[in-house]
């Protein structure tokens, strides 16, 4: 096992690799630390998996190629990075050299602390003002507000793990960057430090506004899974009695209306709405019962995999 395990995800980024490895290998030389790279190519279309390829005829005893049959997305690639590494702690960045290899000493200074979780901070962060760092600081500040993890970069990948904090969950979708709070949520401790950014050099982000958008879709996703994957009738169920309420004290307001004010009561569209909420809320319990059924049969059943590997690429034996 080593102490380290590297991943980077890698879509069209073939000016960077050589440039980022050259970085990576000078760090890990000073830290005198067994270690290995693992780039996981996300079916790029450029010439990426060939300068990967020479990579690992280069250093073979470090560095490991995971190539997927099309792009699965960052999420998945991660997920196959930290499959295929066997490092006790393990260190996320990005391919496009804006991340510095050179604050990795400073993550793992932090692990060795006793956190379980380093996050970066990309305080002074090199990207579009409009369109990436003003949409990144409110959906931090949100995601930070309903998660109750408070940290001020979730959209930074540099970030460094014990590998045991990244067991009891799987990632789907584009979860990566809420690992922190799942991590946290199995009992993870976390902290935050600030880390270098630098403006892209090579070729151009493969993400814009629209990826905000995405963003706040997951964090629904999230919440539930935090709050209400384990017992989904509270939130499914709560909203049915919620209905029925409602219902209840509508028809009540009616009868007392009726009793003193001679009001019919079939003639009222409120007793109609009434009757729809009461069977609403009837069909949501039901609905959580079934949802509670599904759970169950989740957790007990095999898990799928989120991606499919076409070759992994080694010198030597070993891991699959």
């Amino acid at each position: 096992m080593h102490h380290l395990s590297l991943v980077i995800p890698v879509y069209n980024e073939q000016e960077n690799l050589s440039l980022l490895y050259d970085a990576v290998r000078k760090v890990m030389g000073t830290l005198k630390k067994s270690w290995e790279l693992i780039f996981v190519d996300d079916g790029s279309t450029d010439k990426s998996l060939d300068v990967l390829r020479g990579l690992v005829k280069k250093d073979p005893q470090h560095v490991h190629v995971v190539v997927f049959r099309r792009n699965f997305g960052q999420t998945a690639a991660i997920t196959a990075g930290i499959d295929h590494s066997d490092g006790k702690n393990i260190v996320l960045l990005d391919a496009d050299l804006q991340n510095d290899p050179e604050d990795i000493p400073s993550l793992l200074a932090k692990l060795d602390e006793g956190y379980d979780v380093v996050s970066g901070w990309r305080k002074n962060r090199q990207d579009n003002a409009i369109t990436r760092n003003l949409p990144s600081y409110f959906a931090n500040g949100l995601i930070s507000w309903v998660t109750g993890v408070h940290l001020h970069d979730y959209g930074c990948t540099l970030k460094a793990y014990r590998r045991e904090a990244l067991e009891g969950f799987r990632l789907y979708g584009e979860m990566h960057r809420f690992i922190p709070v799942f991590a946290h949520s199995i009992g993870a401790r976390i902290t935050e430090i600030e880390v270098h950014h630098h403006p892209r050099r090579f070729g151009k982000a493969k993400y814009g506004l629209e990826r905000t958008l995405k963003v706040m879709l997951d964090l629904f996703t999230v919440k539930f899974l935090l709050s209400y994957a384990f017992k989904p009738i509270y939130l499914i169920g709560g909203t049915g009695i919620a209905f029925i309420a409602t219902g209840v004290f509508t028809l009540a307001y009616l009868f007392i209306r009726r009793t003193f004010a001679n009001v019919a009561v079939l003639g009222s569209p409120l007793f109609q709405l009434a009757v729809m909420f009461i069977i609403l809320g009837f069909q949501s319990i039901l609905m959580g019962l079934i949802a509670e059924l599904l759970v169950r049969t989740y957790h007990e059943s095999q898990r799928k995999p989120t991606y499919t590997v076409r070759e992994v690429i080694r010198a030597t034996k070993g891991r699959k």
